[in-house]
């Protein structure tokens, strides 16, 4: 599965340049782009994320996944699928990008309780800021923040800044893995 993934992501939503071409959110310009949306969306892309992700949480006894909305959406919502296809369901939440101001005022969409053993997801980590602001969210809400999962780890400090907040962080896939495919 891992392999296809990786076939699949350098397809879809690996891009690469000699010189750095690529903005990055933080304005930094980078050989790599990653946007893992075209491959996260497709069916089979998401088939193989949601097992995979399921896959590196389902011995935690963690009852749910989510992360910041976007690029955590697809990724929990296909992690959830795979654990009800494999009878050990978790739920999958949302984890705003701003806070609701109306009817009931919250940060997370989903129904997920204040106590219950949590796993961050996002798509891809560069500095870890997106992973730390959900951590920093679902923890205000009172969820236990147990596992962090990133599908893609572009390998610049992101797992290790994410590690100070939450011990047990873990990646799918690596931008060496992406290279080496490329090779």
């Amino acid at each position: 599965m891992k392999q296809e993934l990786i076939d699949i992501l350098c397809h879809k939503s690996f891009k690469y340049s000699e010189k750095p071409d690529f903005k990055l959110v933080s304005g930094k310009l980078s050989r790599f782009y990653i946007n893992c949306k075209p491959t996260t969306l497709s069916p089979r892309g998401m088939f193989l994320a949601g097992h995979l992700v399921f896959d590196a949480i389902k011995d935690q006894r963690i009852r749910a996944v989510g992360g910041l909305t976007f690029g955590a959406d697809p990724v929990s919502i296909a992690a959830a699928f795979a654990s009800e296809l494999q009878n050990e369901p978790i739920k999958a939440f949302s984890i705003r990008k701003t806070k609701k101001d109306h009817g009931i005022v919250k940060w997370i969409e989903g129904e997920i309780l204040p106590g219950e053993r949590v796993a961050i997801l996002d798509d891809v980590a560069t500095t870890g800021g997106s992973t730390i602001k959900a951590i920093d969210r679902a923890r205000s809400e009172g969820l236990e923040v147990v596992k962090v999962v990133i599908l893609v780890d572009r390998q610049e400090g992101g797992i290790a800044n994410i590690r100070k907040q939450v011990e047990n962080v873990s990646a799918i896939i690596t931008r060496k893995e992406l290279m080496q495919w490329r090779a």
